[in-house]
Parts: structure tokens; sequence; C-alpha cells
């Protein structure tokens, strides 16, 4: 397990992801259903939901302390996740398909690999309104909303009249 400090400086375990072997690289399925999602926005969704995204996380100075020099030094540092404020002023858990839609939005960026039901449930611990993949591309998708919520909570999208829904399973 990782223990990763939060914008909020709650410190959570992240559990093993489970993907052992993984290279970095964009699924081309996920890229081709993303590329597609203005026609079939449940297939995009449903893709999103059992694929690997890489959520980068940047280091953030804990505690300082001023050294006999005056200079400033970080005693300790924490991971945190990093969100983005749109220009509405609501804040979004950045994510990316791959290590290169990373690199095009920082190439310094450190990714943890996680499910997409995972960075959707991050998303929502951390007052997120959405989930944006690949905002530098190759095609940027924006959870939001509804899309948010059953995304995170594992419910299935399904196509409906006039667009798409989302099931929970059973019990819930």
């Amino acid at each position: 397990m990782i223990g990763v400090a939060c914008h909020h400086d709650r410190v959570r375990d992240i559990p093993d992801p489970g993907f052992a072997g993984d290279d970095g690289a964009a699924d081309p399925a996920l890229l081709a259903t993303l590329a597609a999602a203005g026609t079939d926005p449940a297939a995009a969704l449903a893709a999103l939901g059992t694929s690997r995204l890489l959520v980068p996380v940047t280091a953030v100075a804990g505690e300082v302390e001023t050294g006999p020099d005056g200079l400033a030094r970080e005693k300790d540092s924490d991971m945190a996740v990093v969100l983005m404020r749109g220009r509405d002023g609501r804040l979004a858990l950045l994510a990316f398909s791959g290590t290169e839609s990373l690199a095009r939005w920082d190439p310094g960026a450190r990714p943890v690999p996680v499910a997409g039901r995972t960075a959707a449930r991050a998303a929502r611990e951390d007052d997120a309104e959405a989930l944006v993949v690949d905002v530098a591309g190759p095609t940027p998708y924006v959870v939001e909303g509804d899309d948010l919520v059953g995304l995170a909570e594992g419910w299935r999208p399904v196509r409906v009249a006039g667009g798409h829904g989302w099931i929970a399973p059973a019990g819930e």
C-alpha cells in the first residue's frame, strides 16, 4: 500500500491496483472508444470503468524549517493528487490513458495506476465535480454529474432512448 495525502491533508492508503507488468501505454481500444464517445457515451463510460488510468501525483512541501543560514528547507513532503480548477470554478481530478498523454500535460508528473472507477471515487472524495481524462489530448473526455457518481459507485452504464443511464447492482 502507498500512503498519499490529498489536498485536504487526509492521508489515505492506496491498495495495490493490480497492474503488474503495465508498461504505461494507453489501451488502443480505450482511445478508440473515447474518440467515438460523442456517438456512444455508454460505451466510453463502460470502458473507463474497467480501464487502467494514470492519476498524477506531485510532492507537496510538508513542514519547512529555516536553517542557520536563513534558507528554508523541507523537513518532509507529502504526495498529493492533482486537481484542476476550471474557468467556471469547478474542481476536476486529472487522469490519463497512458504515459504519452500524461507527458503531453507534464513530462515530470509521477503516475499512479488506478482503475477508472477508483479515479472517479477519488474525484468525489476530494470534492471534485469532474474527472478529466487526457486533458492535453489525444481525446480529452470529461466525466461529471450523474456519470461521475455512476462510475465511482461501480454501476453499469446502459444505452436508453435518447442517451444513456445507469444500473446499480442488485441490492443497492
